[in-house]
């Protein structure tokens, strides 16, 4: 019932000796629990349409050093045909960290050569379903048993989430509004881990018995993130404040902050600093002060955004849109105030045009920004070959330009079919983008 994403390279070293650990989450939630905080999900319109999907290929054991994979950059919960929901695995020094685990983000993982041995972290966002949606299927369906390229999920990952959100809010334009689970209206990730493993329990326990499995449960260690004491509550989720650390270990030190995305609470933020550079992702978001703070000077900024421009719908999801994300004819202007080196959008959402205009696009992202563009795709790859060197690849234009996605030409899947299955596979494990297997070419540039 959920997604996550993989890294591409070698397994990370440190799983092959980790012990099966005992689930530190002991609260229990009911199914409706989680329906019920799927209702005001991310963005409703269509989006950009995408390349078809690539091939999967082996992992690739390149040195990649810093390595960003877009597995999915859909927006909000509808079941859209050529994007995949969102989901991101950052790679360091072939260990992966993947960020929020959007419809399909599972497969999207193996698609894009990223092993699943090399799974060090999975961190959550917030609970809408279009950012968990396939979470739980990383543990379920990743971990027993191998693939056909004999990789599963290793022995331990750490997965780190949201607690438990503490309250409800008013339903818009007053009156009562039932209530799933009134016993446990508002889980977080421990109580909807523990959940999972109840309703998937006999499915679990019947492979245990017939095939030898691992017990699921031993599998993640889940931590709910502890929130410092600046006044956040359901009520007031997201003030202005400083950032603070989630976890660090020999590769990553991740901070996170508070961001505001309607209701929803706690919704979160992230960085990672690293030796070879720094990613933050937005989350779910509208403006906030939040994000400069968290990633002043980063080399990458993965921010979300919609357009709104010329659409008109019912209040309800119009006043969701506008106190939960970001229009992309400002996001420009917080990457500027980040001071961030390049700008990527994804979970993006166009609620008037599907695909959504690309030229357009990067033309309103890039409003107020002197930094470097991309409209995010599903499957780019985006790299950094070591210390001191500015990410790059995707279907971006150049330093200081802008990224159009698939009206730069190098966009194109499916064109050229006489590449061959063997030859595409051979390039996606390089990185590079063929016009057959819509893979985003990954080379490195010093800006």
């Amino acid at each position: 019932m959920c997604t996550n994403c993989n890294d591409p390279g070698t397994e990370n070293p440190g799983s092959q000796s980790a012990e099966h650990l005992g689930r530190v989450v002991t609260r229990r939630l009911v199914l409706g629990g989680l329906a019920g905080s799927a209702v005001l999900l991310g963005s409703g319109g269509p989006a950009m349409a995408s390349p078809p999907l690539a091939s999967p290929s082996k992992p690739d054991n390149r040195p990649a050093h810093l390595e960003l994979v877009l597995l999915g950059t859909r927006a909000g919960p509808p079941i859209d045909p050529y994007r995949a929901g969102t989901a991101s695995a950052l790679v360091v020094d072939g260990s992966t960290y993947l960020v929020d685990c959007g419809r399909a983000a599972v497969t999207q993982y193996v698609r894009a050569g990223l092993s699943l041995r090399s799974m060090r972290a999975i961190f959550l966002t917030h609970l809408h379903a279009d950012h968990v949606a396939d979470y739980y299927n990383f543990f379920l369906l990743g971990a027993n048993p191998p693939n056909q390229l004999g990789d599963n999920m290793p022995d331990h990952t750490d997965v780190y989430g949201p607690g438990r959100a503490g309250g409800l809010p008013p339903k818009f334009g007053g009156g009562d509004a039932p209530t799933v689970n009134p016993a446990s209206p508002t889980p977080g990730i421990a109580d909807l881990t523990n959940f999972c493993h109840d309703a998937y329990a006999y499915n679990s326990n019947v492979f245990i018995r017939d095939t030898g499995i691992r017990d699921i449960r031993n599998l993640a260690t889940v931590h709910e993130i502890a929130l410092p004491d600046v006044g956040a509550n359901y009520q007031n989720t997201a003030p202005t404040m400083q950032p603070f650390p989630v976890m660090q270990d020999d590769k990553v030190r991740v901070t996170a902050i508070l961001v505001p995305h309607g209701p929803v609470f706690p919704s979160f933020a992230f960085r990672f600093d690293t030796e070879y550079g720094s990613v933050t992702f937005s989350g779910d978001t509208t403006f906030t002060p939040n994000i400069p703070t968290l990633a002043k000077n980063t080399d990458i900024l993965v921010h979300e955004a919609i357009n709104l421009e010329g659409f008109t719908g019912p209040p309800a999801i119009i006043r969701h849109q506008v106190t939960s994300h970001t229009p992309v004819q400002k996001v420009g202007g917080v990457a500027q105030a980040a001071g961030a080196k390049r700008l990527v959008l994804s979970h993006i959402a166009d609620l008037t045009q599907d695909p959504i205009d690309a030229r357009k696009w990067t033309a309103w992202a890039q409003q107020g920004y002197g930094g470097r563009v991309d409209i995010g795709e599903d499957l780019q790859r985006i790299q950094s070959g070591g210390s001191g060197a500015t990410p790059s690849g995707g279907a971006a234009t150049g330093g200081g330009g802008a990224s159009g996605g698939r009206d730069t030409g190098l966009l194109i899947g499916g064109a050229v079919a006489a590449a061959g299955a063997a030859a595409a596979a051979g390039a996606y494990r390089h990185g590079r983008k063929t016009a057959a297997d819509g893979v985003v070419e990954g080379v490195d540039h010093a800006q």
